[in-house]
């Protein structure tokens, strides 16, 4: 069972979660991140590590934010890998924990 990373992540994108990735699964978008559920082995070691808990295995994915299981899964093929923790996006602890920002989504 993957992990999948879901809408909190969106214009936060921390990338503590990289960094403990055994199998390099992240692909990072402009101001997203995904998992590919291809190649997560379901390790458990990002889930902590998100500062903005925007990551959750598939079966526990918060109710309305299903979506996102298929979005990790498009979106990982189209992005590239990201190995190395980064900053956050300039104004991440503005955008985190706030509601509705699906369409804020930069592709």
């Amino acid at each position: 069972m993957p992990f999948v990373v879901i809408e909190n992540c969106i214009k936060c994108k921390y990338t503590d979660c990289v960094e403990v990735c055994p199998v390099d699964c992240f692909h990072e978008g402009p101001n997203f991140l995904v998992i590919d559920p291809e190649e997560c082995i379901d390790c458990t070691l990002c889930e902590p590590e998100c500062p903005a808990k925007a990551i959750y295995p598939e079966d526990d994915v918060p109710a309305g934010q299903e979506g996102f299981i298929a979005l990790n899964a498009e979106l990982s093929k189209q992005w590239p890998v990201i190995t190395t923790r980064q900053d956050p996006l300039p104004d991440a602890a503005e955008w985190d924990g706030k509601p509705g920002k699906l369409p804020l989504l930069e592709r």
